[in-house]
């Protein structure tokens, strides 16, 4: 039985370790603050693109937006503060 247990943690625990590990690999954002567009610059340029945008917070070092893109899916999406480009989008 705790072999068995074991065995099912296993995968658990080292999914947990790999994304974590991606994760601080990902900081791709780097731009100082003081190089940072406003939000609503980038909610602006989101809206004219017919994203629907329910929040937009900062998250290692990249705004994080959460919206409804503009062929009505849930989306996602972490941005550039300085560019605005996105670096990572999903949908879901």
């Amino acid at each position: 039985m705790k072999n068995r247990i074991l065995v099912a943690a296993i995968p658990f625990v080292t999914g947990m370790l790999l994304t974590a590990s991606a994760r601080a690999d990902e900081n791709i954002c780097k731009a100082p603050m003081d190089q940072w567009q406003p939000r609503e610059t980038l909610q602006h340029k989101l809206e004219g693109q017919g994203w629907q945008v329910v929040r937009i917070k900062t998250d290692e070092g990249c705004y994080e937006v959460y919206a409804t893109d503009a062929q009505g899916k849930r989306v996602e999406a972490y941005f550039d503060p300085r560019s605005l480009e996105p670096v990572k989008v999903q949908e879901g």
